[in-house]
């Protein structure tokens, strides 16, 4: 099994940063994907962004321009940096971790706890 343990998340101001670690442990292989999905009260997770064991990204177009993914492979740790905060962006933000082969997703998928960000107007 994998473990995912989010850190970063707060309060913040319409147009501020924060960024989101999710350390990974357990049984972790080296080609992998991670990433962010968000959720809030009554509506459907949604994706923010993932990242290949190889660097690729996907990123929603909500987010595309103000939001980074990025990973440290030696550290099994994915983060996501948040730029320029709206409040629609407000809703807990779950890490995510799935197994993969080149582009193909294999396995079982696996989460975070989630972690709260809520950005003020």
């Amino acid at each position: 099994q994998v473990q995912l343990v989010e850190s970063g998340g707060g309060l913040v101001q319409a147009g501020g940063s924060l960024r989101l670690s999710c350390a990974a442990s357990g049984s972790i292989f080296s080609d992998n994907t991670m990433g962010w999905y968000r959720q809030v009260p009554g509506k459907q997770r949604e994706l923010v962004a993932t990242i290949s064991g190889g660097g690729r990204t996907n990123y929603a177009d909500s987010v595309k321009g103000r939001f980074a993914i990025s990973r440290d492979n030696a550290k099994n740790t994915v983060y996501l940096q948040m730029n320029s905060l709206k409040p629609e962006d407000t809703a807990v933000y779950y890490c995510y971790y799935q197994r993969s082969y080149g582009s193909i997703l294999l396995g079982n998928n696996y989460w975070g706890q989630g972690t709260q960000v809520t950005v003020s107007s």
